[in-house]
């Protein structure tokens, strides 16, 4: 009987004993796991002492690190098949294993797969401190690595996408530019002061370049890029100048289109920093401001890639290619001409302006002045330029076209559309107004709402845009109502994100949301009070006026649907009619009589913005008009020119009617 209890605590025993032992497997799984968390240090503790000796951290651990670094290896995932019972039984009998696995990668240039086997060795001199232990070799990393090789990152740039306008002209163009550079051993001793000179650059800087680790004496040293034939005839002068053709980003149409466009700027650390999908290299050129930046993940396309093995032989094995993928062009809906004409109208005044197409909602301009060269930026000499340009008092980095404004009053038709709709406003009906102000009683105090020219009688609807009737409207307006003409400018769109390709501010209706008293009513019944809006907003407003009521969506991409409705039914087709008829008037009759004789016919609405904190002082004044050819109606013109009360009456009458017959002809 004991005889038989020592034989099954031995059976016991031996069974614990089996149970206990790691096996090759369970120790290349440890290894495994640590190998795809990308734990390097820790995996060199399972190599044996073999791999050890043979293959030192530095060429095994740190240069497996380096690899999956320069390659931006990731999502590693190593998979294998356990040992059978009986191979890890004679595993431990041999002191040997052999375990295949497959490895599954992602790399910059796209994934990578393999297949290999890790030799796993037995060693430990007492049974309990055995362990098995990995024959690491450079296989592991690739096994084309096995005998030797080296490896290689080859990259193709993509080319930029150009933009283009609705005929396929440039607004942004990869182009011939010149790299300016200096070979050290051929400069004189004034070559650095003259080229400090021409290519605004300190010699400090001029130094940097020229004392970077790499530099030789008879090497070409890159200073900076320019695009003036002129300033590279004067370089060419100076003793040890070289200028090498390059491709660089033009922009023909310089300042008036800069806002619009925007220009490239080098990426920065806290742009590498956010990029958490790995888009930027640290030599990269990003936009910078408006379509450049908007569609920059559409114009940039995606470098081309090519991880390979340069073997002793000269043979070359590729790993992984990801091909280049070039950048996509952006064709927009602008007209350059237009753009043109419109932001040289301005010769210089400050203020933004909106060109549509009325029938179909397509942007033909958009303009905001002054402004800025693009070009200058990425490849001028002067070296003040960010100083100058945000010194300037006219703000010409600011981009007005993408911000609101007091719109005066070209929101008066806008005013009359909510009372019609709400049967407040009988359009025949004349209102009797005596005098230059008016005021609904003591309840107002001192406040008083004031027009610019008396009436001879009964002023009705047309009668009220035609000279711009201030009492009229606010008259109007206290018969709609707070909450009634709040709930029409918002279905115009007011106090909403217009659905545009390109951000503008939302055009607002009062600081709190909504006009809660009768003088902040009346103040914006004729486009005073808090109202703010864009231009581009004003000139789609109007387009309910030509479309029976519907209020056009804009699109400036060639690629969009034209003639989508943004705000359905408005008003109705007969009071859209006559609010044609009395934007006609105030071209025939009233305060835009300067297009009276232009040479086709031209209905608008003028608006007067005044910047004074209180009623009774003298201010500032911007001037708009929102104009359109009466019966070809093929383009919206809105308009803002700040600052017009220094100069003539009719000012903004003449450049809007100027920029309509150029533009027509």
């Amino acid at each position: 009987m004991k005889k038989f209890i020592l034989f099954l605590v031995l059976i016991f025993l031996l069974a614990g004993c089996s149970e206990d032992r790691i096996t090759p497997t369970e120790r290349f799984d440890e290894f495994a796991k640590l190998w795809e968390e990308g734990k390097f240090a820790d995996l060199y503790s399972f190599f044996s002492s073999d791999a050890k000796s043979e293959y030192p951290k530095e060429e095994s651990i740190e240069r497996l690190e380096k690899i999956y670094h320069d390659l931006d290896i990731h999502d590693v995932e190593i998979t294998y098949e356990k040992l059978s019972e009986e191979d890890v039984d004679a595993a431990f009998e041999k002191g040997k294993a052999t375990v295949p696995f497959q490895v599954k990668m992602e790399t910059m240039a796209g994934p990578i797969t393999f297949v290999y086997h890790a030799p796993m060795q037995l060693e430990g001199e007492e049974e309990e401190t055995q362990n098995w232990y990995v024959q690491w070799d450079p296989g592991f990393i690739f096994p084309d690595l096995k005998d030797g090789g080296k490896i290689n990152i080859t990259t193709v740039q993509p080319e930029r996408g150009e933009i283009l306008d609705r005929n396929q002209m440039p607004l942004a163009l990869n182009d011939i530019i010149y790299e300016v550079g200096v070979v050290p051993e051929k400069m004189s001793d004034s070559s650095k002061g003259k080229l400090s000179e021409l290519l605004g650059m300190s010699e400090e800087k001029i130094d940097s370049a020229l004392n970077a680790s790499w530099v030789q004496p008879d090497y070409f040293v890159p200073l900076k890029k320019v695009i003036s034939n002129e300033l590279v005839n004067q370089l060419l002068q100076v003793d040890g100048v070289m200028v090498n053709e390059t491709e660089g980003r033009i922009y023909p149409e310089g300042e008036a289109a800069a806002h619009l466009v925007g220009y490239l700027r080098q990426v920065t650390a806290e742009d590498l920093e956010k990029d958490e999908e790995g888009k930027y290299s640290p030599n990269d050129m990003i936009g910078a401001r408006g379509l450049e930046q908007l569609f920059d993940d559409v114009l940039r396309g995606e470098q081309g890639v090519k991880i390979t093995i340069a073997k002793e032989d000269g043979e070359e094995i590729i790993l992984a290619e990801k091909p280049v993928k070039h950048g996509e062009d952006v064709m927009v809906t602008i007209d350059v001409n237009i753009q043109e004409k419109i932001f040289n109208a301005y010769e210089g005044d400050a203020g933004t302006a909106a060109a549509i197409d009325p029938k179909t909602g397509e942007t033909l301009a958009l303009v905001s002045s002054p402004a800025f060269d693009p070009n200058e930026i990425m490849y001028g000499t002067d070296a003040n330029i960010w100083k100058r340009l945000e010194e300037d008092e006219q703000l010409p980095l600011i981009n007005r076209f993408a911000s609101t404004f007091i719109p005066g009053s070209i929101i008066k038709p806008i005013t009359a559309a909510i009372g019609l709709k709400n049967g407040t406003l009988d359009p025949d009906e004349g209102r009797t107004i005596e005098g230059l102000t008016w005021s609904k009683g003591d309840e107002w105090g001192d406040y008083k709402v004031t027009r610019v020219s008396t009436s001879s009688g009964p002023v009705d609807l047309t009668d009220a845009l035609a000279r711009s009737d201030n009492i009229y409207f606010a008259m109007e307006a206290l018969e709609i109502g707070p909450k009634a003409f709040t709930d029409g400018l918002t279905e115009f769109g007011f106090g909403e994100e217009m659905p545009f390709e390109y951000p503008i501010a939302a055009s607002s209706i009062a600081n709190e949301g909504s006009i809660k008293d009768e003088i902040l009513l009346s103040d914006s019944s004729f486009g005073q009070g808090e109202l703010q809006v864009s231009a581009l907003h004003a000139a789609m407003m109007y387009t309910a006026f030509l479309n029976d009521g519907n209020m056009l969506k804009p699109t400036i991409l060639t690629s969009e649907e034209t003639g989508q409705v943004w705000r359905e039914n408005i008003m109705t087709k007969e009071h859209a009619k006559l609010i044609q008829e009395g934007l006609r008037a105030v071209v025939t009759d009233g305060t835009a009589r300067g297009a009276k004789n232009a040479d086709f016919p031209i209905s608008a609405k003028t608006g007067t913005a005044e910047l004074k904190q209180k009623e009774d002082e003298a201010g500032a004044e911007n001037s708009w008009m929102v104009a359109y050819p009466t019966e070809d109606q093929d383009i919206m013109l809105a308009m803002m020119i700040e600052n017009t009360h220094e100069k003539e009456a009719g000012y903004i009458v003449t450049k809007t009617t100027e920029i309509l017959e150029e533009v027509k002809k």
